[in-house]
């Protein structure tokens, strides 16, 4: 049991007790006497991060609604805290309860950043858990985990007891009450993992074991349980209209990173960037209706008083129905000046008219996101966007009154060259010229262009998961060449660290033998690898050399398209054959349509029950 006076006292010490104390308003407290499980749903970050993850929220309201479950949060306490803790000896507990986490039976990680995996390990040591599933008995809580990076669980193989692949809504309730049913009878770890094997979107791995060639490639995969598959398929929501989303979300009392009503208009994309894994594995596109939205807006906004809705999704100008919805909302709340927000436009998907309107409530800058600076990267990519394209809807946002812009690109990309680099630079200036190129007396503002870029990982279920990452050096060399040439002070740039990229790609591509990697990491003193001012890269190079592990053949290295790739054994509905020819295709800077005008045949359309898309017809 904690000792919640001892923690109060200790509170007042830390920096942002507020991240510690929980009790927000629509935060959900019940009757332990009533409750058969108790899930904490932990998120490897700190709080304002976690607090503004739209999943947590969902998952958080979806099992609070089941009577005989209680859900609470855990974050990673930042540094001032976790002296804190160790120093007195106490747990890491659940926000809502102060439960020291050894009492529940389950602890969900979200798996949202490669670069969180150290959180993980210090979140369970702080909880006194041992790292490894072998290491757990009857007595010690489930750790489970899902989202995005579960993709690829490899890395995680040694520390999860089990991976829920795709999207959990449906799957988490199911496999709730196979736990309950089987805690009735007398709880067996072992028997429990061999029943969750069998229900689709289910990966165990301790069910599994891999046999390396000398070369260090996969050379087979075996299946060690009966009862556990040879592939895993990924679940989806069928209908999103009629899946569970929250009518409360918490207030937190501090700013985090999102503080607002995110209203998610649909799941999937049809774009076909060749980067995206999220445009990849969250296929197919699945829309909600308006009046479902203008329902759950208004829900949302009654119970929190919040001023902002985000209109969120992978490209929120896709969405069929976006200029009825926004016209609907701000009818009803601009006069109480709760304004709307567009995070995900495409250059191409701009409708102005809607825009326009949202700034008369609250005015902001534009975002856009050419990813790269030549037509023939942005072909090998698959963005689908012209220079006429980007260039013209960034004239009418400043002949409209817009004056602050931000471009988002990624240097690193296949077949890049450093004529493709430099093409950042002159996109930028040709978008600065579009400003001062107007009558005088239409120039108002100061123009401010914020360039940035990221270095390019290769992803797993993308068309560029064979391919290599350029080295640390050479990712430096392009960023500075970048940086040199962009001398008007009109334009800033800024790039990401690429060490940090370089060892995301690590991880984002890694097997099973990089589990014990992470624990040396951590035991090195790693963590909040994706805070730029905590990560450490000479702690990573000295764990590798260590373990006599080479982190370039996971992430430096091009793969044959034959070979057998660590997610091999997970079905994520897209095929191995789109992706293949996806590739090819950007080999030769060919481009592949969106799938809303010509489908494309990547396997959604007829391999996923309930998943055909809605803007082609079955092949």
């Amino acid at each position: 049991m904690i000792d919640i006076k001892k923690l109060d006292r200790k509170l007042l010490s830390v920096e942002k007790p507020a991240r510690y104390v929980g009790s927000e308003l629509n935060s959900v407290i019940k009757n332990k006497e009533d409750i058969d499980i108790r899930f904490a749903f932990a998120f490897p970050d700190v709080y304002e991060v976690g607090m503004s993850h739209t999943g947590m929220q969902i998952i958080y309201g979806l099992l609070n609604s089941i009577d005989n479950i209680w859900c609470e949060r855990v974050f990673t306490p930042w540094t001032d805290m976790e002296k804190v803790m160790r120093d007195n000896d106490i747990p890491l507990y659940g926000l809502e309860s102060k439960d020291e986490l050894k009492e529940f039976d389950f602890i969900g990680f979200t798996l949202q950043y490669e670069m969180s995996y150290t959180n993980i390990l210090n979140m369970l040591n702080l909880a006194n858990i041992p790292f490894k599933s072998k290491d757990r008995g009857n007595d010690i809580p489930l750790v489970i985990a899902g989202g995005p990076c579960a993709y690829n669980p490899e890395p995680l193989h040694d520390i999860i007891d089990l991976f829920t692949i795709g999207e959990s809504e449906e799957l988490l309730p199911q496999l709730m009450k196979l736990y309950e049913e089987e805690k009735s009878k007398g709880w067996n770890k072992k028997s429990f993992l061999e029943l969750a094997s069998q229900m689709e979107g289910i990966y165990v791995p301790q069910f599994y074991d891999v046999i390396y060639n000398d070369d260090g490639t996969i050379k087979e995969r075996k299946v060690l349980n009966e009862n556990a598959k040879e592939v895993i398929i990924k679940t989806i929501i069928k209908d999103l209209d009629k899946s569970y989303y929250p009518e409360k979300s918490i207030l937190p009392y501090i700013d985090v990173v999102h503080d607002r009503v995110v209203l998610e208009l649909f799941r999937g994309c049809t774009r076909g960037c060749r980067f995206c894994q999220a445009g990849m594995v969250y296929r197919p596109v699945r829309e909600k209706t308006v009046n479902t939205l203008y329902s759950q807006a208004e829900s949302l906004i009654d119970s929190t008083g919040h001023d902002e809705i985000s209109l969120t999704s992978l490209s929120s100008g896709d969405y069929s129905c976006l200029s009825d919805l926004a016209v609907k909302l701000l009818d009803k709340y601009e006069e109480q000046k709760v304004s709307l927000s567009l995070p995900s436009l495409r250059l191409d998907s701009m409708t102005f008219d809607i825009i326009e309107r949202i700034q008369e409530v609250r005015k902001s800058g534009l975002t856009f996101a050419p990813e790269a600076g030549t037509q023939r990267m942005r072909d090998v990519i698959n963005k689908n966007l012209t220079e006429e394209q980007i260039l013209g809807p960034v004239e009418t946002a400043f002949n409209l009154g817009w004056s602050t812009v931000k471009l988002y690109f990624m240097i690193g990309l296949p077949g890049e060259t450093i004529e493709d680099v430099l093409g950042i630079k002159e996109l930028a200036y040709k978008v600065k010229d579009k400003f001062f190129q107007r009558p005088k007396e239409d120039i108002k503002g100061n123009l401010k262009i914020n360039v940035s870029a990221s270095c390019f990982v290769p992803k797993p279920f993308t068309p560029f998961q064979w391919v290599k990452q350029d080295g640390i050096e050479e990712l430096y060399d392009k960023a500075k060449s970048l940086q040199r040439e962009i001398k008007d002070k009109k334009v800033s740039f800024s790039y990401h660290e690429p060490k940090l990229s370089f060892l995301e790609s690590v991880f984002a591509r890694g097997d099973r033998r990089l589990s014990d990697a992470l624990i040396r990491a951590w035991e090195k003193g790693c963590k909040f690898d994706g805070w730029y001012d905590m990560f450490d890269f000479k702690k990573w190079v000295e764990t590798f050399d260590e373990l006599n592990i080479d982190p370039s053949f996971y992430a430096s290295r091009g793969r044959e398209l034959d070979e057998i790739l660590p997610w091999d054994f997970i079905d994520c509905g897209v095929t191995k054959e789109f992706l293949i020819r996806e590739y090819k295709n950007s080999i030769e800077a060919l481009t592949t349509p969106d799938c809303r005008i010509v489908c494309s045949n990547c396997g959604v359309n007829n391999k996923l029950i309930g998943g055909v898309c809605p803007h082609v017809q079955n092949n």
